[in-house]
């Protein structure tokens, strides 16, 4: 009895979820933007370090071409430095 209820709860647990997670259309499409407008400014960082410009000022651009988009000074990314 005790193995078919924990399939049965996880069951209903997931479509509890499911349901809180669904978005409309609408949001669903600001989302694609944000993220390519996110991964533009990542790109650009990429860029201004490749030339030379230094992490200091790098991160400076991240942060100002992020306003907006994503929580933090990492726009939304973070990595191990």
């Amino acid at each position: 009895m005790k193995a078919l209820a924990i399939p049965a709860v996880l069951a209903a647990l997931l479509s509890a979820g499911a349901a809180f997670a669904q978005h409309s259309q609408k949001e669903i499409q600001e989302d694609i933007q944000r993220h390519r407008a996110m991964a533009a400014a990542h790109e650009g960082a990429a860029k201004c370090l490749e030339a030379g410009k230094g992490e200091k000022a790098c991160q400076a651009a991240l942060a100002e071409a992020c306003k907006g988009l994503a929580l933090g000074k990492y726009c939304g990314l973070r990595h191990a430095h």
